[in-house]
């Protein structure tokens, strides 16, 4: 009540015809400084970052700078972050009424992303945006006058990128192949089941939608344990779909318009490090996005093809034309007990960070693993480690350990499914 009251207030005080926009600044990072801290990140096989987050307190409903237009009030904020490469928002409480729209565009309104309504409500009352490639945004909010009371909007992070996302030329190593190239014939279902993703606004990995036995399109979503997703921030995935180039070895032009906000934690575990979440929402049926199909029998795949974001560059597909083999992680013996797939080297392609938590397929188009890490890249013919799907899918005792619980709840037993 004592939130209504004080929004009647405002409402009763604040709105002028000609309201002054108010900004907030941050100075040029040290990005010198900040790539020292990520390469040493990085070493212990920390989840890269592309941004620096700067807490904020922006309670937008208890402003007094509103402007009313019609019968609609109308709030704008100055986000300038100097220097930055991209920015991008979080909003740690987040409700919206029927009637009410936020935008977030570039001064230059050449870059925006899509208005976001009551539709993007969800659970956690959070909402995390996609980056926009610019150093200086507007944040407007637009609300029925008569609806005003029925808001929560409050400003908590505003995250100052600095490197990956933006770049127009090519980051990962010229190794990689596009997705756009004839390689990955055959293999589009499974291209259009991967994301690349950010989480807490400031680190990226790779992801990919997973199927379940019911084949119902619950958007259950998986990732690496070491992508650091857990129930405190699951809210703040971003998931980018179609992120790929248009021509194969083509110009550095994927969109990151196509995106889905927010989700559930369900299970994770370091053993065979998978985390497992379920999207607040399905991806918009127009982004064409498919459902990966898994293997959780634990046999030796005759071949190996993984789908990633190398370097969150533009999709990426790569080959192994030999045989995997089961081990522990960055070790190469053969063990009964192995939690890892191991890719020996990579015949065509490679990978990099970023492409941690992408999918290996199995010769029969089935997931049999997320990648971990390992030695691999454009300049050194070395293995790759996978955590095992059939390691991941009954480990522990509990449904938060373990993808059994919630890719198969009425325990069907089934071996297999395929892409969806």
């Amino acid at each position: 009540m004592k939130k209504l009251l004080l929004s009647a207030a405002v409402l009763a005080m604040g709105i002028n015809a000609n309201a002054a926009m108010e900004s907030t600044t941050f100075p040029a990072l040290d990005v010198f400084k900040a790539h020292k801290e990520d390469v040493a990140n990085e070493k212990l096989g920390n989840a890269p970052r592309f941004a620096i987050v700067h807490d904020v307190n922006i309670d937008v409903m208890n402003k007094s700078n509103w402007e009313k237009q019609g019968n609609t009030l109308v709030w704008k904020h100055r986000i300038f972050a100097d220097r930055a490469v991209s920015i991008n928002l979080a909003f740690e409480e987040f409700q919206l009424s029927q009637g009410a729209e936020l935008e977030i565009y570039s001064l230059d309104q050449k870059r925006s992303v899509r208005a976001f309504t009551a539709n993007d409500n969800n659970k956690a009352m959070e909402l995390w945006t996609p980056v926009i490639e610019s150093q200086e945004l507007i944040v407007e909010f637009r609300v029925p006058a008569n609806e005003f009371s029925q808001n929560r909007l409050v400003l908590t992070k505003v995250n100052q990128g600095y490197r990956t996302f933006t770049q127009t030329t090519q980051k990962a190593g010229s190794c990689n192949v596009d997705v756009a190239c004839s390689e990955s014939t055959g293999w589009e279902a499974e291209v259009n089941s991967v994301a690349v993703i950010s989480t807490g606004g400031s680190t990226f990995c790779t992801g990919f939608m997973v199927n379940n036995a019911k084949n119902d399109g619950t958007p259950f979503f998986m990732t690496a344990n070491h992508c650091r997703i857990r129930s405190y921030n699951a809210s703040s995935l971003v998931a980018y779909w179609n992120y790929q180039a248009s021509a194969c070895g083509g110009a550095r032009d994927g969109s990151k318009t196509e995106f889905t906000s927010g989700s559930e934690f369900l299970a994770a575990n370091a053993n065979s490090d998978f985390a497992l979440v379920k999207l607040n929402s399905r991806p918009d049926d127009s982004y064409g996005v498919r459902y990966a199909g898994w293997d959780r029998s634990g046999a030796i795949a005759t071949q190996a093809t993984a789908i990633h974001h190398p370097s969150t560059d533009e999709k990426s597909i790569s080959f192994e034309y030999q045989p995997t083999t089961h081990t522990k992680y960055l070790k190469e013996a053969e063990v009964a007990d192995a939690t890892h797939v191991r890719v020996e080297d990579w015949d065509v392609g490679t990978t990099e960070p970023g492409s941690s938590g992408s999918p290996l397929f199995d010769q029969n188009h089935r997931v049999i693993g997320q990648l971990h890490g390992g030695y691999a890249s454009c300049s050194s013919q070395t293995s790759d480690w996978y955590g095992r799907f059939s390691v991941s899918w009954d480990f522990g005792s509990t449904k938060d350990t373990r993808l059994k619980d919630h890719l198969d709840p009425e325990n069907t037993g089934v071996m297999t499914v395929d892409t969806l």
